[in-house]
């Protein structure tokens, strides 16, 4: 792991994101939790937002720039990695995974919370019989050309451009991760959208009178690419 990182390896039965926020109080930013698996990537990272809640949680989009950028750091050529907005992650509209947002359930809005923990899974090989038309709307990375690139890839792929987004942040300003999450997004003819400063996606339809509010706090609440029963992204 780059230097601002501290690992720390589960067991494959582990939850790295239930572990990571059970530990982030203790542990503090950096704090990486990482499960090995064969066929998924699995990790989570703690951070120490100094914004109020309301506008902390727009670091989650930093984290899936860094994720999509992570897997497309190994994707093959013209292999398309997008975002259905505002968590799940799809390889030639294939689902392959997401990124989630945690926070403690006491924090206000108002005020910063004491961590934030961005957790990302993502199917690395397919574990099921996946025919031709068994699961057209689900996918693994091994199935999309992706070699060899597998938990320990991904997840250090991920850190680092993390550290990137981070900069980035840092530098230029939340508009700049913005900009670069919109263009991740998957296609939606003839609108424009932009994200608020409280992290909602504002969608404005061509000829429309208004424009539709996509609340961010509320989209988060359950990921959308997570089965709850096989805890892994849905098929």
């Amino acid at each position: 792991m780059p230097p601002p990182f501290t690992l720390v390896r589960l067991r494959e039965s582990r939850d790295a994101f239930a572990h990571a926020i059970n530990i982030a109080e203790e542990s503090g930013a950096g704090t990486l939790t990482y499960v090995g698996r064969f066929d998924l990537a699995e990790f989570a990272v703690v951070l120490e937002p100094a914004e109020p809640l309301r506008m902390a949680r727009r670091a989650f989009y930093a984290g899936m720039v860094a994720l999509t950028d992570a897997l497309r750091a190994y994707a093959p050529p013209n292999k398309e990695v997008a975002i259905d907005w505002p968590d799940a992650i799809r390889v030639d509209g294939g689902l392959v995974g997401g990124g989630r947002l945690g926070w403690p359930s006491s924090a206000r809005e108002d005020e910063p919370p004491r961590w934030l923990v961005f957790g990302a899974m993502i199917r690395t090989v397919a574990m099921l019989d996946t025919g031709a038309g068994v699961n057209p709307l689900a996918s693994a990375l091994d199935q999309e050309g992706f070699g060899e690139a597998g938990a320990v890839q991904i997840t250090e792929s991920f850190a680092r451009h993390l550290m990137l987004a981070t900069d980035t942040w840092q530098t230029d300003g939340f508009d700049a991760i913005s900009r670069e999450f919109l263009k991740r997004l998957a296609r939606e003819g003839q609108t424009s959208r932009m994200i608020d400063g409280h992290g909602d996606l504002l969608v404005r339809r061509s000829g429309a009178d208004k424009t539709d509010r996509r609340d961010l706090r509320t989209a988060l609440a359950a990921p959308s690419w997570l089965d709850p029963k096989s805890g892994g992204p849905r098929l």
